[in-house]
């Protein structure tokens, strides 16, 4: 057996040399073949040291490594192989857009038509900050907010973004400006600088990712349209099945119904809990409660006297804002690029107390001010087409009853309570465009009821990152 074995294994050998010896021809194109197979292995080994001395050069680390022999046999291997990953010094100096922040900006503008003139938009029963720009904005065609924005890695710990604001105006603004941290562990996050406070849910998105072109009439009287700051944010997301985030904040307290004195201390706390999961396949659901608290000085107020005659008051003193808000959304299988469904809600409940002094434009009057006030909105939105949505938000706002002090006469009103019904239809040609079409029927100031229409359109240019839930 064994014999038998090694016959067949040196015939095997045998043969093909013995056929090679009887055709000097395929001898002679064997040869030929090898020597280009030799020729194309020196110009790939030459290309790859023409490259590594061009790396080299770039990160100016001194002369030409020689580079070893390669196998022939190898030869297909190294040319097939991909181009090597630059360090990050090469990624430094050898290509200076290495470490750029993404960069984004979001165009937007906007036609708006109103039968009441917008500069003297009031909510009745309501003090809002002077400058606030509440309100449906100017007539006629216009830029809406634009948003320029930039975020990076700075380091394994670390992110940094801005949003700057672009404004109709011309005037330029900066939304947001923070670092974060992005390996605290434990379910941690620490943010820092200036930021849109996470109460509620709609303050914390920016202008861009609103599903009208404006925000809710409570927004507008209790928040001064949205609430930022410069401070400090630790939130904390607990490891668990079900969805439970617990925040906290401490800022200086720059905008109503904080304002900025000067002070050592903060001007603001906020406390915030959301939680929230899924319903089988096809449902969501976010639910929370937030809690903010501010201190104000001199702060100038715009309002509605009891002779409907325009005021500026001065308040000084602190405000507590409850919010609740809650979120459900509807996608079959979780697919929502055909169609989807989300209905979107909140109660904000604000109370004030310390001194108004009023109309400080004629000898102001100082005294005592207590108010708790409150309103909602809620909004449901349709994508009843992979292109194209429909939605529709009402308005509520409850003024209570204030306490003006020796004040009452001139400012106590008849306890008309403000609202408005909008109706949104809106195209997005790709996730990078929309084009949006509004109405509303605004009966915010008392005696005065408005027709409110807007044409929208926002690009986004640039890298820019998904929105939140």
């Amino acid at each position: 057996m064994y014999r038998s074995f090694s016959a067949s294994l040196a015939f095997a050998f045998a043969a093909p040399l013995a056929a090679l010896a009887q055709s000097p021809a395929e001898i002679q194109a064997l040869r030929e073949e090898i020597g280009a197979i030799r020729s194309a292995y020196e110009a790939r080994l030459q290309a790859l040291e023409q490259r590594l001395q061009l790396a080299q050069q770039a990160t100016n680390t001194g002369p030409p490594l020689p580079v070893p022999a390669t196998p022939l046999a190898l030869a297909p291997l190294v040319a097939a192989a991909p181009a090597p990953v630059a360090s990050p010094v090469a990624a430094a100096s050898g290509n200076p857009n290495a470490f750029n922040p993404a960069i984004s900006l979001i165009l937007s503008g906007l036609y708006s038509r109103s039968a009441q003139d917008p500069a003297r938009y009031a909510i009745s029963g309501f003090a809002t900050p002077v400058g606030a720009g509440v309100g449906p904005g100017t007539r006629g065609l216009g830029l809406a907010e634009s948003e320029l924005g930039l975020s990076a890695s700075i380091d394994p710990w670390l992110r940094g973004a801005a949003s700057i604001a672009l404004h109709p105006d011309d005037s330029v603004s900066v939304e947001e400006a923070f670092v974060q941290t992005t390996a605290l562990g434990n379910g941690l996050s620490l943010k820092a600088g200036r930021f849109l406070s996470g109460v509620g849910y709609l303050n914390a998105k920016h202008a861009h990712a609103w599903d009208f072109v404006d925000n809710p009439l409570v927004y507008q009287a209790l928040l001064g349209t949205q609430y930022g700051d410069d401070g400090v944010q630790l939130q904390w997301l607990a490891p668990t099945d079900q969805y439970l985030e617990l925040g906290a904040e401490l800022a200086r307290g720059r905008g109503f119904p904080a304002s900025a004195t000067g002070r050592n201390g903060a001007g603001m706390t906020a406390l915030t809990l959301h939680t929230g999961g899924d319903i089988g396949a096809s449902h969501t659901w976010r639910a929370g409660i937030s809690l903010l608290n501010a201190r104000a000085t001199d702060q100038g107020l715009d309002a509605v006297n009891a002779a409907g005659a325009r005021v500026v008051n001065g308040f000084s003193g602190s405000t507590r804002v409850w919010v609740l808000d809650g979120i459900w959304k509807w996608a079959p299988s979780g697919n929502a690029t055909r169609s989807s469904f989300k209905l979107q809600g909140e109660y904000l409940r604000s109370s004030s107390s310390g001194s108004l002094a009023y109309d400080l434009d004629h000898g102001a009057t100082v005294d005592s001010y207590r108010a708790t006030q409150s309103g909602w909105y809620l909004q449901g939105v349709y994508q009843f087409m992979p292109r194209w949505r429909l939605g529709l938000r009402t308005d509520r706002l409850d003024p209570g009853m204030p306490d003006y002090g020796i004040n009452a006469a001139a400012m106590t009103g008849s306890g008309y309570r403000p609202a408005r019904n909008t109706l949104m239809l809106d195209f997005n040609p790709s996730e990078f465009s929309r084009l949006r079409l509004q109405l509303a029927r605004d009966r915010a100031r008392e005696g005065h009821s408005d027709n409110h229409l807007f044409l929208q359109y926002q690009m986004s240019l640039g890298a820019h990152g998904a929105h939140g839930y």
